[in-house]
């Protein structure tokens, strides 16, 4: 075949399929994918836009199409996204096609932007020397240190009354504080993401099971709360566990409708964002999940994207799904730990 003239388009260029280190993609048909044809699809159209502001290389032409497309219905779009997706099965590079789906929220915690009375509990802006020590101070030293502490003098962002809380934030990664003004004034912030002391990730869930406090399959977030109080005297033995400290930045929050940035860059949506491994999936990708919820077993089948990703988030069929910050959603996270199988749905080549 020739090669085309001027005056002849060149046919469309074939997106290459990625080759991921910590999994492998076998290719079916859509037939396969359990639930597909019951999900509200189109609930994923904000999110794929959002995607869409910072879209991965592969992901351009369609993006290009998203932006320029309102799906009718559910059906509608789940016949848009078949036209010019491929799903592809997820496995581990030994075959597992079975892995773990956990659940993460933000969080929203009354707050002070002073040391006082009960809020005794930092957060803070990441240390001015964070990137000349590696790794840096853990969180043990952080707490019983002079040079330790010295490095963090003046870097408070605000204070919180719970360890635990000042804990699920750096867990979740992102939360809204909430302040009240003398005046009675209440004014929300968010605190974001902005680095951590490059020490390893470590769960207190799992601590409290070597320690025979907690049962396997009951180290759950409500579970280490009552631990807690329960046993005020070991907190921060627990706390020093996790030697991983997160430090924070704070953004206005105008819109309490959108959600915290992902590792993508863009804004999680609740129950249609994702935290992955990007060595297993790339950022932006859309994903089929096939799990349970945790308080009902209801069954989890839907079309979510791959936009954030966490220490705890490794292995090929590993994913942590974004419940948002309404009611109900801490319950629902922290009690997350449910079987999944899941699928990558990613551009068609050229001609297929």
């Amino acid at each position: 075949m020739p090669p085309p003239t001027p005056s002849t388009p060149a046919p469309p260029r074939a997106e290459a399929l990625p080759q991921p280190s910590a999994s492998r993609w076998v290719a079916v048909g859509f037939e396969q994918l359990p639930g597909w044809s019951a999900d509200r699809s189109a609930e994923i159209w904000p999110a794929l836009l959002k995607s869409c502001d910072r879209p991965p290389p592969a992901w351009v032409t369609l993006c290009a199409e998203a932006r320029l497309t309102v799906p009718a219905d559910d059906a509608a779009t789940r016949q848009w996204l078949a036209q010019r997706l491929q799903p592809y099965r997820v496995e581990a590079p030994d075959g597992t096609a079975e892995g773990l789906l956990t659940g993460y929220f933000e969080p929203l915690i009354d707050a002070s932007r002073t040391r006082h009375g009960a809020y005794q509990v930092p957060l803070h802006a990441p240390p001015p020397d964070l990137g000349q020590r590696k790794p840096y101070w853990t969180r043990q030293q952080l707490d019983t240190l002079p040079a330790a502490q010295a490095a963090l003098r003046g870097r408070e962002i605000a204070y919180v009354a719970d360890p635990l809380d000042a804990l699920l934030l750096q867990i979740q990664g992102s939360g809204r504080l909430r302040f009240q003004g003398n005046d009675g004034r209440v004014q929300t912030v968010r605190v974001a993401f902005a680095g951590h002391n490059d020490q390893p990730y470590a769960s207190v869930g799992r601590w409290l099971i070597n320690q025979g406090e907690l049962k396997a399959d009951g180290a759950n977030w409500p579970a280490i709360k009552d631990w807690t109080k329960r046993n005020p005297k070991r907190v921060q033995e627990m706390l020093w566990a996790n030697p991983r400290v997160v430090f924070f930045r704070e953004e206005p929050l105008p819109d309490p409708s959108v959600g915290p940035r992902g590792a993508q860059g863009v804004p999680l949506t609740p129950g249609r964002s994702i935290a992955v491994d990007p060595k297993s999936v790339p950022y932006g990708t859309f994903v089929w999940l096939d799990s349970t919820e945790p308080l009902s077993s209801t069954a989890l089948q839907r079309l979510v994207l791959a936009q954030d990703t966490g220490s705890a988030i490794t292995g090929a069929v590993r994913a942590d799904y974004f419940w948002g910050w309404a009611e109900g959603a801490e319950a629902q996270a922290g009690r997350m730990k449910q079987p999944l199988r899941l699928w990558v749905l990613w551009p068609k080549t050229a001609g297929r």
